[in-house]
């Protein structure tokens, strides 16, 4: 007997795992932190402070010299690419982002922060409202590990509309994003070198 299963239960199906997938993330991002370490926690304060005032060269000096950021845009960057990733971005966005941060917490080796950004996206000026959570690593007083977590598929269907709503999902999606980004961040940071 040949049975056709309906698209609606396909979608149905794919819409419950990525749920599930999302809650997993979001439960594997609560850190369980020792002693809270208010030098650390003040550094995450200070970080974010000097991103809502586009100051990215403070950011970077909250950076230890073999930073490793992770996120889905971008992927892994180390060092110096991280650094001028975030100098990079603000750059851009010409005043034109919007960010707050809540839920610090740091202990002597980690910590984390709630932070969101609004902002207009590509030339139709889309308005994205993105939330992420964000963990770190210290190391010598400064910041060796950040890692950014976000629903790429809800910012995509924000910043690029039917696209994103179709394909936002995808690994195909988040592979050729990151190498849009690295290569936005090649071409900037080579600029810079001139």
């Amino acid at each position: 007997m040949n049975r056709r299963i309906p698209l609606a239960a396909i979608c149905v199906v794919l819409f419950g795992l990525l749920f599930l997938s999302s809650c997993r993330s979001s439960k594997e991002l609560s850190l369980s932190l020792k002693e809270e370490n208010m030098e650390n926690k003040a550094l995450i304060d200070k970080f974010y402070k000097a991103f809502a005032a586009a100051d990215y060269e403070t950011m970077a000096s909250c950076y230890h010299p073999e930073v490793v950021f992770e996120d889905p845009a971008f992927g892994r960057l180390q060092g110096e690419r991280a650094k001028k990733m975030w100098e990079m971005l603000l750059t851009q966005s010409k005043d034109s982002i919007l960010i707050r941060h809540s839920e610090l917490s740091a202990d002597a080796e980690k910590g984390q922060a709630k932070w969101v950004a609004d902002y207009k996206y590509g030339d139709k000026r889309r308005p994205v409202h993105n939330i992420v959570q964000a963990q770190f690593r210290f190391k010598d007083g400064l910041i060796i590990e950040h890692r950014d977590q976000f629903n790429l598929w809800r910012w995509s269907k924000q910043a690029l509309g039917t696209t994103g709503h179709l394909l936002g999902w995808s690994g195909f999606f988040r592979k050729k994003m990151q190498q849009t980004t690295n290569g936005m961040l090649d071409k900037y940071m080579a600029k810079q070198e001139k």
